[in-house]
């Protein structure tokens, strides 16, 4: 891979470019060690890492795992989401492994930190077949809020049904905050490239995830170009800012020229440049640590790990999702 923009057109780097790889991003481990890893393979098997070298440690589920997200609760319990129909279904396991047991249909599981919240997206697959038969296929898209303890669950659609555009927009990855109250919620293109974003939406007040009460959408700021660049996804981190990929341009036929990825405030201001990435492959599966000192992302199929903010380094190859645990 090469580096993905030309110097002059990002902001400031906070961190040294690398001689082989994007600027701020190393291509060997350094020496300390990040807390564990889990991941999704490109076979779709869920796995746990070794942090230090990247190397499969335990097969937890062998096949039929879904990208771009897991999610680890404190307690050590894994959710991830499994091919089934058109919605998938989330189910859980040990981080020690065990028997999956099923908890709901959906995509995308985001456990909140006190373990007590599963916040997941209900939607059909961008898969034919999938959106059949729906004269109104918004309606077919949720973000649901499932207390762990009892199973009461509240779904969240997009908009209210007197705004609906006749657009789906997809949920693509999940992310709480401490307060354990309010979600990151990153939006997939709806049409053409367009339509991405990260909304932070307060689950105790949003009755939709896309606007209205409760909902703030994330503004880019910064260079190249604001107005045709957008976040890609967003995670929040400990301190309550977002980790996040910010990318350009949309629209259509896309124009890949930027990945940048910045720790940002909740106003999309940048704070801290990690690293500028690879511009033609997408920069997902975003996850901090919880004490805020580890990131990781996944560039394309390539696992990159970042100790505190500094020059991240390639720790592994084949992924389409990963995560602290």
């Amino acid at each position: 891979m090469s580096s993905s923009t030309p110097a002059a057109t990002q902001a400031p780097s906070s961190v040294p470019a690398s001689s082989t790889g994007p600027a701020g991003v190393a291509a060997t481990s350094p020496a300390a060690t990040g807390p564990g890893i889990v991941a999704v393979t490109t076979a779709g098997a869920l796995v746990r890492l070794n942090p230090a070298t990247g190397a499969t440690e335990q097969t937890l589920v062998s096949s039929g795992v879904l990208g771009d997200e897991i999610s680890a609760s404190a307690s050590g319990t894994l959710y991830f989401a499994v091919k089934s129909g058109c919605t998938g279904k989330i189910e859980s396991i040990p981080a020690s492994g065990g028997t999956p047991a099923v908890i709901a249909s959906g995509s995308v599981p985001a456990v909140s930190p006190d373990g007590t919240t599963l916040a997941y997206a209900d939607e059909p697959a961008q898969q034919e077949g999938c959106l059949t038969g729906s004269g109104d296929p918004v309606s077919l898209y949720h973000l649901e809020i499932r207390k762990l303890s009892g199973g009461t669950t509240t779904a969240l659609r997009a908009v209210p049904a007197s705004q609906d555009s006749g657009l789906p927009s997809p949920i693509s990855h999940l992310s709480w905050s401490s307060d354990n109250m309010h979600l990151a919620v990153s939006i997939a293109a709806v049409q053409d490239n367009e339509g991405w974003g990260v909304n932070l939406v307060d689950t105790s007040r949003a009755r939709y995830y896309l606007s209205g009460a409760g909902v703030t959408s994330v503004p880019v700021t910064g260079s190249p170009t604001p107005q045709q660049s957008y976040l890609r996804e967003g995670v929040y981190m400990p301190d309550g800012g977002l980790f996040v990929s910010r990318a350009c341009c949309g629209g259509y036929p896309p124009r890949n020229t930027s990945r940048l990825m910045w720790e940002v405030g909740t106003d999309g201001l940048l704070t801290h440049q990690v690293a500028i990435g690879f511009a033609t492959v997408d920069h997902t599966s975003l996850d901090v640590s919880a004490d805020g000192r580890w990131l990781l992302y996944l560039a394309g199929n390539d696992l990159y790990v970042s100790p505190g903010g500094a020059r991240p380094h390639r720790l592994r190859t084949g992924l389409t999702a990963a995560a602290w645990s």
